[in-house]
Parts: C-alpha cells; sequence; structure tokens
C-alpha cells in the first residue's frame, strides 16, 4: 500500500492545543462558578455552562472535521470564539449585578492571572485555586481566561487560513495526490 500523506491528513490532535486545554479549564471554572454563586433553578446557570461546554466542544469538532473541509473547519472555530464571547458577556453582567469589581487589562492581578494561566493547563489546578477566591475574583479569572482564549482563536484562524492558501482543500489535494501518483506510474 502507498504512502498517502498528500492529502487528508489526520489532524485532528486538539486536545495539544493550548487554546483547547484553556477552553477545557475555562469550562471547569465555569461549572464550578455557576453551580456555586447562582441559585438552583436559575437559567444563567446553564447557559454559562453551555456556552463554556461549546467553547470546547466546537474545538474538538473543528478540528477533526477540518481533515475533510476547511471551511467547516473555520466555522466550528468562530462557533467556539463566539460562546466565549457569550461567555464573556455573562461574567461581566455577573460582576455589574452584584456591584463587584472588573480587572483592568493592566490590573496587576489581570497581569499574574495572564501569567499563571500560560503555565497552567490542569482543569483541576484551576477548580482548587478557584475554590479559595472570592467570586469577584473567581469572574475576573475566568475574563482573563476568556481574553486569552480569543487572542489563541484568533491566531489559531489565521493560521487554519494561511494553510489553506498553502495546501489548498481536499479536493485540490486529491488531484495532486492522485496526478503524483500517476506520474511515479
Amino acid at each position: 500500500m502507498s504512502d498517502n500523506k498528500d492529502f487528508l491528513p489526520q489532524r485532528g490532535n486538539y486536545e495539544n492545543l493550548a487554546v483547547y486545554k484553556l477552553a477545557a479549564c475555562i469550562y471547569a471554572v465555569t461549572y464550578h462558578f455557576a453551580n456555586t454563586y447562582f441559585s438552583k433553578g436559575d437559567r444563567t446557570i446553564d447557559q454559562m455552562v453551555q456556552a463554556a461546554r461549546s467553547g470546547k466542544q466546537n474545538i474538538a469538532e473543528g478540528s477533526v472535521d477540518g481533515i475533510m473541509s476547511t471551511e467547516m473547519e473555520i466555522k466550528l472555530m468562530n462557533v467556539a470564539r463566539g460562546s466565549m464571547h457569550e461567555l464573556k458577556a455573562d461574567y461581566e453582567d455577573y460582576l455589574i449585578h452584584q456591584e463587584l469589581e472588573q480587572w483592568s487589562s493592566n490590573d496587576p492581578r489581570t497581569i499574574a492571572t495572564r501569567r499563571y494561566c500560560r503555565n497552567n493547563s490542569d482543569p483541576n489546578v484551576f477548580i482548587a485555586k478557584v475554590k479559595e477566591r472570592s467570586p469577584e475574583t473567581t469572574a475576573n479569572i475566568a475574563l482573563t481566561m476568556i481574553h486569552q482564549f480569543d487572542y489563541l482563536m484568533v491566531r489559531l484562524i489565521e493560521s487554519i487560513k494561511r494553510r489553506f492558501l498553502e495546501q489548498g482543500g481536499i479536493k485540490e489535494q486529491m488531484y495532486h495526490a492522485r496526478k503524483n501518483h500517476r506520474d511515479k506510474q
């Protein structure tokens, strides 16, 4: 059997992506936050948890679906990004309605959180950390993580676009692979 690396590369290893690892941490923090600081039966719990879940799961789906369709990969990555923006608005609303402070981007606490998030990607560690903190601090940690997620997601989408420009879509790859196979024979 011939080596068919010319097209249909089996990427799909989303679990190694920094943005996916961060999304998993955001989901864990959000699950804890929503189930701790909202009353049982509050629809916000489901909304926040589902937005965080969607951010994570759409990376997985987009990464695997991207094997066949760059268009679908970009669409699903943007769905993940949109879900995280929805979640961001929920955290901001919480801080506003509870009359709590939202950290600025140059606040020392934000900077320390960004640094910590760059070097840690274990959801269990994040849950343990936020259990020790106030709802205000936890919401701000989540917001900082969501901003990092957005930055990484924009970079990922740009790299997908570059890959498409350099390698083409599946039909182009299949044509070139078939042509190269014929030329060798």
